[in-house]
């Protein structure tokens, strides 16, 4: 039988502010293909641990490695790969939609950028806004914006912090749909942080819960909800967060 290959492996992460240690040797591994729920409650160390495999903050200590380079030294082999979105990470807002896509599809090295724009506009259904202003948009539209920036590169890892936040149930629904295509398309690893409970049980084949910045429980949703004898993921989510 052969490894299933990696798209994220971290070991021994840590991250310390001052004197506040926000990951403690943190070590994780996301099979390719998969589709991923990192949970925490605040102050977990979810969010530092997804600034870190972001490059955004720099590990106290430990490695990471992405679709199979190490992050510290090899960025520039890892980054037309992958891609982020976040409702709480705003795109120029001055910009039209389409001129943050097309800034973007530059950036990544986009082939026939105005093509993939308005392909993805369709997909999406923004075609009505991209000659508006970012700034100008409601939040829902603006995370279908971000949404559409994460898919510019066709990303082989698609990292996502909220990725429904601020949109209605009916649109939230479609666009876990949209999500779920996109990994069948294109065999892409997801990486999600979420609250919503219901999104991860319904997305993820793997569900890593943090606490006090390491990892508490680990699984499938079946196995989580068997171990805590609970009827779902919210329930499990509780449990640990106030035990």
């Amino acid at each position: 039988m052969t490894d299933k290959k990696l798209s994220i492996c971290t070991k021994d992460l840590r991250k310390v502010f001052n004197e506040t240690v926000a990951v403690d040797c943190l070590s994780l591994s996301v099979d390719e293909g998969s589709v991923t729920a990192l949970l925490g409650g605040n102050g977990a160390g979810k969010s530092t641990t997804m600034g870190m495999l972001l490059g955004l903050l720099e590990p106290t200590s430990g490695s990471i490695e992405m679709l199979g380079h190490d992050l510290r030294t090899a960025r520039d082999a890892i980054a037309p790969y992958i891609n982020f979105s976040s409702p709480y990470v705003d795109l120029p807002n001055r910009l039209t939609v389409r001129q943050n896509l097309t800034v973007y599809g530059h950036l990544y090295g986009v082939p026939n950028v105005k093509e993939r724009i308005g392909a993805l506009a369709e997909r999406l259904q923004i075609r009505d806004l991209l000659d508006s202003r970012h700034g100008s948009l409601s939040a829902g539209q603006r995370t279908r914006a971000s949404l559409a920036k994460s898919l510019l590169n066709n990303p082989h890892l698609l990292l996502l912090d909220e990725p429904t936040a601020s949109l209605d149930p009916d649109t939230a629904d479609w666009v876990r749909g949209l999500l779920m295509d996109y990994r069948k398309e294109t065999g892409a690893t997801i990486f999600m942080s979420s609250h919503n409970m219901y999104e991860v049980q319904r997305m993820c084949d793997d569900v890593i819960v943090m606490k006090k910045g390491g990892i508490v429980a680990r699984g499938s949703t079946a196995e989580l909800l068997a171990r805590f004898k609970r009827d779902n993921l919210e329930e499990v989510f509780l449990d640990i967060a106030r035990s």
